[in-house]
Formats: structure tokens, C-alpha cells, sequence
């Protein structure tokens, strides 16, 4: 989707408060492929935290890292992940339901279309 609508739409990646930190609920896959991450406890470690999982991950859009104090995250609703659209003039123009059964880029996608085409 980034692909294809990157030159119409500026995507963002919001890294936000660690889902599944060592001291909370530690999940099978992490441990299965050695991903073990502290609950970072400074806007800075959670900085370096959302550079490793970007590199990781081979992101290639641009992350921006959620201050410690998960201002972002409490104002989208957004832990553990959801997609947003925003329109232009600032208001959202899609709100995707919680994560993770509720992370459905397709419907982010038709309204990309709607708002673009």
C-alpha cells in the first residue's frame, strides 16, 4: 500500500509503548525469534527501541517515536496498533478499529481510494 500511494499520501509509522515488553505479557513468537525488549523507561531507550524494530523489520516509511509519556497513543486510542487517515485540513478520515484483529490495511486502502481518487 505504501508503494502504491506513497506520492499521494505521506505515511507514517508511530512507534508507540512497547506491546509485548520483557517485564509484561512476553509473547511465544518474540521468544521463538530471540526478540527480547525492555519497557523502555526514557523517550530516549524507546527511540532506540523503534530504531532496532525498524531496522529489524526493514520499515522503509518514516517512524516517529511516541514520547514517553504515550501522549499520542491516549489521544488515537492506538495501544497495541491501529491505522489512521488524516485528511489535509487535520481531521481523521478514517479511524481503523483496535489491533490486532482490528489492523485491516484493505479498508485502510478503499479509503485512501475514496479520499484520493
Amino acid at each position: 500500500m505504501w508503494e502504491a500511494w506513497q506520492h499521494k499520501v505521506t505515511f507514517l509509522v508511530v512507534y508507540i509503548r512497547e506491546a509485548h515488553p520483557e517485564e509484561g505479557w512476553v509473547v511465544t513468537p518474540n521468544r521463538d525469534e530471540g526478540i527480547r525488549v525492555n519497557d523502555p523507561t526514557t523517550t530516549d531507550e524507546r527511540v532506540e527501541v523503534a530504531a532496532s524494530c525498524a531496522i529489524n523489520l526493514a520499515i522503509r516509511m518514516p517512524v516517529v517515536v511516541d514520547e514517553i509519556d504515550d501522549a499520542i497513543a491516549e489521544a488515537y486510542g492506538a495501544l497495541p496498533d491501529r491505522l489512521y487517515l488524516i485528511a489535509r485540513d487535520g481531521t481523521i478520515a478514517f479511524q481503523g478499529e483496535p489491533g490486532p484483529w482490528g489492523f485491516e490495511p484493505n479498508v485502510l486502502n478503499e479509503a485512501i481510494t475514496k479520499i484520493v481518487s
